[in-house]
């Protein structure tokens, strides 16, 4: 099925939230020091539409040094907790206000549809006003320590100057989940989106500036971590690094910061199990392993690659899922038709013919898709790949074992619940999985066995800011939202206060001690 073109012609694109889409360091918008730019793509025409500044090494360092005298000089992180909360709530009102921009901004940056883009920007305001509430309740912990006269209290204080870099799948969503908890903590910060959709996130620092986030709190860099990945993370002037990415990068970054003893948290990937036992609801199921790994052309983290189906129904459902991927509308993000949009790239096209061409050569059966799709109407140059999915597979093959992150589903069959657990944990990535029954204790049993962060049953692929987020294994270490994302931006501190001192005696000299220095 085929969708009309609506895409931006290129050297045509402006908006008001973009201005020139500079960088931004001690409250100043300016251009990069050697003054280099980037192309943006729009991925549905694969052609330029709008260029960015594209930071140098100095640039970053300077972003860094912004951050640390700002911190250092003491007045934002004293910032009372009420005139933070309220900054953040400015924050939400301003992207109520301007959704519809910046949706259409996401949009044309990275190719997925109006709406969910939509959905996004909701979810971000949320992440706001969520940390403006936790922590207007945050609260020193009392200890009794057992000792009359003594308080013993345990604060939480902002751990410093943090780097938060951010993927390109989400982009304006997670940078929120670093911003929002920075700001709330009373962090400074340096981010760095995605170079490749890096538009949402300069927005976003404009709508920051304009709601009265203080010169120097947050300072924004654009460019690719290849080059400026070192000033970012090896230096002595950074308490915390968060970064959400692929494996490789994270365990750089990690090896790096331990050089520093620097705090990092990282998000590395999913590799993520659904789970669909025979008794399970037949519409619901198809309709969700669907969306769990084609929404957004299966560029999410938390996507639902590997279907793990009982053995009893496994024919039927996987007819029933090829009948209904080969009707999902593609097409332009800003067409209203649309359900599901281009790959953000070049790159992730060539990835995706690459993991197309292992998966059969390792004997996986393609029952559909596989490449560009046979539909009228889509854009030439863009970066179409159709829903795809393999069947018959095994967990020898790379398809089943590496993060495709892309429309590619493969499927694979047990007989057990044994069985489906163990498949189920039977991956370097513990990110999140779904499981799919009507029994409500085996569905107790695998929510509880399965060794991933986040466990939907008879569900898939929501979240809520309350909730932390993050994975077991190779997927990283550290949490985003709920309140343990607002811990990572804090230090702890013990503060013992001793309200009638006098004293100790340990080394006050004793009546015999004495006598016997006058003899």
């Amino acid at each position: 099925m085929s969708t009309t073109d609506q895409s931006v012609s290129s050297d045509t694109f402006s908006s008001p939230l973009l201005g020139e889409a500079q960088l931004f360091t001690a409250g100043r918008w300016h251009h990069a020091a050697d003054g280099g730019t980037r192309e943006i793509i729009d991925p549905a025409l694969g052609e330029s539409f709008i260029r960015v500044d594209e930071a140098t090494p100095e640039d970053v360092t300077a972003a860094i040094a912004a951050a640390r005298t700002t911190f250092d000089d003491g007045r934002w992180p004293a910032t009372p907790v009420a005139e933070r909360a309220a900054l953040l709530r400015r924050i939400a009102d301003l992207l109520v206000r301007d959704k519809a921009e910046l949706a259409r901004i996401e949009t044309l940056d990275t190719g997925k549809t109006l709406a969910e883009s939509e959905i996004d920007i909701d979810d971000v305001e949320s992440v706001f006003r969520y940390y403006a509430s936790l922590v207007e309740t945050e609260a020193d912990r009392a200890v009794d320590t057992g000792v009359p006269g003594v308080i013993s209290r345990v604060v939480r204080e902002p751990i410093g100057v943090c780097v938060l870099i951010a993927p390109w799948n989400y982009p304006l969503l997670q940078i929120s989940w670093k911003i929002a908890p920075a700001l709330a903590a009373g962090c400074t910060m340096v981010a760095k989106p995605s170079e490749v959709t890096p538009l949402s996130t300069i927005a976003f620092v404009r709508l920051c500036e304009e709601a009265g986030v203080p010169a120097g709190v947050l300072n924004l860099v654009q460019g690719a971590g290849s080059s400026l990945g070192s000033a970012l993370t090896d230096t002595d002037e950074v308490d915390f690094i968060s970064f959400t990415g692929g494996l490789a990068t994270g365990r750089i970054i990690s090896e790096t910061a331990a050089r520093h003893v620097t705090k990092v948290a990282v998000e590395l990937g999913g590799k993520n199990p659904h789970i669909v036992f025979a008794d399970a609801d037949w519409d619901s199921s198809v309709e969700q392993v669907l969306a769990g790994v084609f929404l957004h052309s299966g560029q999410v983290c938390s996507s639902g690659t590997r279907l793990i189906v009982h053995e009893s129904i496994a024919d039927d459902f996987v007819d029933a899922l090829v009948a209904r991927a080969d009707q999902i509308v593609m097409g332009n993000g800003l067409d209203p038709a649309a359900k599901t949009g281009p790959l953000v790239s070049q790159t992730q096209l060539d990835k995706m013919n690459a993991h197309v061409a292992s998966a059969i050569a390792e004997g996986a059966q393609l029952r559909c898709g596989g490449g560009h799709p046979e539909r009228e109407g889509l854009t030439p140059g863009g970066y179409w790949f159709a829903p795809t999915i393999f069947d018959h597979c095994n967990r020898t093959m790379s398809v089943v074992r590496d993060e495709t992150f892309g429309p590619i589903l493969t499927v694979e069959r047990f007989t057990t619940e044994e069985q489906a657990l163990t498949l189920g944990n039977d991956t370097d990535y513990g990110l999140a999985a779904g499981v799919r029954t009507s029994d409500a204790a085996l569905g107790e049993r695998m929510v509880r066995a399965l060794r991933h962060g986040t466990v939907w049953l008879n569900d898939f692929g929501y979240y809520t800011p309350a909730a932390e987020w993050g994975g077991f294994g190779k997927s990283g270490n550290g949490r985003e939202l709920g309140p343990t994302g607002l811990a990572e931006y804090q230090e702890t501190k013990h503060i013992w206060h001793n309200t009638a001192p006098s004293a100790s005696q340990w080394f006050t000299p004793h009546e015999d001690d004495q006598q016997k220095d006058d003899q």
